[in-house]
C-alpha cells in the first residue's frame, strides 16, 4: 500500500500543477488592463505530526477575485474526536489504532465577474491500518445561474463517470444534492455536481482510475464557463447578488463541510483549511 499511497499523492500534486498553470493562462486572457493574477505558493505543515503540503492562492486577478488550489500529504495519529468519528463511520480498526495517512487536492474559486460561477473541486485518498478509500467530487456555485452552464458542467461529469459504472453519475449526483445542502436555509448552495466518499470497491486500481477521471474532468467542465462569462457586463445589483450568495457558501463551509472539520480537528494549517472562504461576502 505504500507504493499506492505515493502514486496517489504524486497524481494529486500533478493535477494541482496542471490547474494552476491553466488558471494563470486564463488570467493572461482576462479582461482589463491590470496585471494578470498569479498564485502565491506557501508550504504548509501539519502540527506536530507528519506531512504538509502547498497552499496556492491567487487574489485580485482579472478573472479570479480569490482562488485556492491546495495539495497536501499528511500522516500521524488522529485526535480522539476525529478517531471517534471515524470509528462511528465503521472504519475497521479505528477504535483501537488511530494512525492515518491522507493526500488530496482541494480547490475553491471565487470569481470577479458575478456572471461567472464559483466552483469547488477536491479528490483525495485516505488510509488507516485497517482500510483505505477515495473521495471527492466537484460542484458549481453560480450566483446568477445560466441553464446552459449547468448543463455543460453536469454533462462533463456524467461523461467522466460513465466508463466506471452505469450508476456512478446518478448515485454521486444524488449524494452531492444531499451533501451540498444548507439545512438552516432550506436550499442547496449551488447547482450541484457529484460527491462521493468512502469509495472502496476492493479494487484499488479501479477506484483510483475513477478518482483520476473526476479530477481530470474539472478543467473541461469549468474553464469554458469561466472564459465565456469573464467579460460579460455586470452592474451593482449583480455584485450585490454575488456577495449575498457568497454568504451562503461561507455558512456551509464553516458549519457543515466535512473537509473543513477534519482539517481543523487534525491540526492542519488553518489558513490552508479555510482558504475556501470568499474574500468578501454579505448578509442581508
Amino acid at each position: 500500500m505504500l507504493d499506492q499511497r505515493r502514486h496517489a499523492a504524486s497524481w494529486f500534486r500533478e493535477l494541482r500543477d496542471r490547474i494552476v498553470l491553466a488558471f494563470e493562462a486564463l488570467e493572461d486572457r482576462g479582461p482589463g488592463t491590470g496585471m494578470p493574477g498569479r498564485f502565491v505558493v506557501t508550504p504548509t505543515q501539519r502540527g506536530e505530526d507528519g506531512g504538509g503540503g502547498l497552499m496556492s492562492v491567487m487574489r485580485g486577478g482579472r478573472v479570479f477575485e480569490k482562488v485556492g488550489v491546495n495539495w497536501s500529504e499528511v500522516h500521524g495519529t488522529l485526535a480522539p474526536k476525529a478517531q471517534a468519528a471515524m470509528a462511528a463511520r465503521g472504519v475497521p480498526g479505528m477504535d483501537t489504532d488511530p494512525r492515518f495517512w491522507a493526500s488530496g487536492i482541494s480547490l475553491v474559486a471565487h470569481m470577479q465577474n458575478p456572471h461567472a460561477p464559483a466552483v469547488h473541486m477536491n479528490t483525495r485518498m485516505f488510509w488507516t491500518p485497517g482500510a483505505w478509500w477515495f473521495g471527492g467530487g466537484s460542484d458549481l456555485n453560480p450566483c446568477i445561474e445560466y441553464p446552459e452552464d449547468t448543463a455543460h458542467f453536469h454533462q462533463t461529469l456524467r461523461d467522466a463517470c460513465a466508463p466506471h459504472g452505469s450508476d456512478y453519475y446518478d448515485r454521486f449526483k444524488a449524494w452531492a444534492d444531499e451533501y451540498f445542502f444548507i439545512p438552516h436555509r432550506g436550499r442547496a448552495r449551488g447547482v450541484g455536481g457529484i460527491f462521493y466518499d468512502d469509495l472502496n470497491s476492493g479494487d484499488w486500481q479501479a477506484d483510483f482510475a475513477f478518482t483520476r477521471d473526476v479530477g481530470a474532468a474539472f478543467l473541461p467542465a469549468f474553464l469554458p464557463l469561466a472564459e465565456a462569462r469573464m467579460s460579460q457586463p455586470w452592474d451593482d445589483a449583480d455584485r450585490e447578488t454575488q456577495l449575498v450568495h457568497r454568504g451562503l457558501y461561507a455558512e456551509y463551509n464553516l458549519v457543515y463541510d466535512r473537509g473543513t472539520r477534519f482539517g481543523l480537528e487534525t491540526g492542519h494549517d488553518p489558513d490552508a483549511v479555510l482558504m475556501s472562504l470568499p474574500p468578501l461576502a454579505k448578509w442581508t
